[in-house]
């Protein structure tokens, strides 16, 4: 009997083990939103231990498609969600909530800019994308072919440029030498290269990846500044979006109120984007 007992008490511990795990909130999708909610997961852990907080990659498209196929709590995007995403998943509600606000930057090899290519117009970038422009020669650069960089075509920085420069959000980039990924994929790209144009996130520009200004058809030049995108002046801007599949609640509910605050938006501002309030 005592054998038979300890058994059981031993079969009972297995069972109570197993039923203390953590609790897990799953994350993923854009890369522009990755580094805020990279930073926001590791704080909101420290007051919440018994919480995992599991945060992954792989674009804007990965984060519509993986909360609607019920893989994950909170997708990260950085564009609208498409009307064929939403007819897509017709039993999941997409919630998207604002977390902080964004440019999207046309970027530069530093040699170029250097060279005297500080600004552009959109119908000059345009050209370069289409493939009408192929030498930094034609802008009053230097004899460099230019070395085109596109991203894949779910990328919500992808579908927020396209659309101002081109007109359209899935416009086939003719004049494209290279189609990559992440945010960090592009920006070692054009750091390696010295006659390179590609697309970033204003909060991945540095002395190597040199921001693009933007004339206007009136003259004026505008600079993708903090300023500028915080007073709607930058041409190319968007929200930076975690979205849910309906009305969050629990340990997801809690993460997104932290996001909002005050602490959370500092953690937005020093991602090097702009808060929403």
């Amino acid at each position: 009997m005592k054998s038979t007992h300890a058994l059981i008490v031993f079969l009972i511990c297995i069972i109570f083990t197993s039923c203390e795990k953590k609790q897990a909130i799953n994350i993923a999708g854009s890369t522009s939103v990755l580094p805020i909610i990279s930073i926001a997961a590791e704080e909101f852990r420290k007051n919440n231990p018994e919480l995992n907080i599991i945060v992954n990659e792989g674009g804007s498209g990965v984060g519509v498609n993986q909360l609607g196929e019920g893989k994950i709590d909170i997708g990260m995007v950085s564009r609208d969600i498409t009307q064929e995403e939403i007819s897509t998943y017709p039993n999941v509600t997409f919630n998207p909530i604002s977390i902080g606000k964004d440019a999207v930057v046309p970027v530069i090899s530093s040699e170029i800019y250097n060279a005297g290519i500080t600004s552009l117009t959109l119908e000059e970038i345009a050209k370069i994308y289409r493939g009408e422009v192929r030498n930094w020669s034609e802008l009053g650069g230097p004899d460099k072919e230019i070395l085109v960089i596109d991203k894949e075509a779910s990328r919500g920085t992808r579908h927020v440029f396209m659309e101002i420069v081109m007109g359209d959000k899935e416009a086939i980039a003719e004049g494209a030498d290279l189609v990559l990924g992440s945010n960090n994929e592009e920006q070692t790209a054009i750091v390696q290269s010295d006659a390179a144009i590609g697309m970033l996130s204003n909060a991945w520009l540095n002395d190597n990846v040199k921001g693009l200004n933007i004339k206007m058809l009136d003259g004026s030049i505008i600079e993708s500044s903090l300023k500028n995108i915080i007073d709607n002046k930058f041409p190319i801007t968007r929200d930076l979006l975690i979205v849910t599949n309906g009305k969050p609640a629990g340990a997801v509910k809690d993460f997104i109120e932290y996001l909002l605050s005050s602490e959370g938006q500092k953690i937005v501002e020093e991602a090097g984007y702009v808060r929403i309030n």
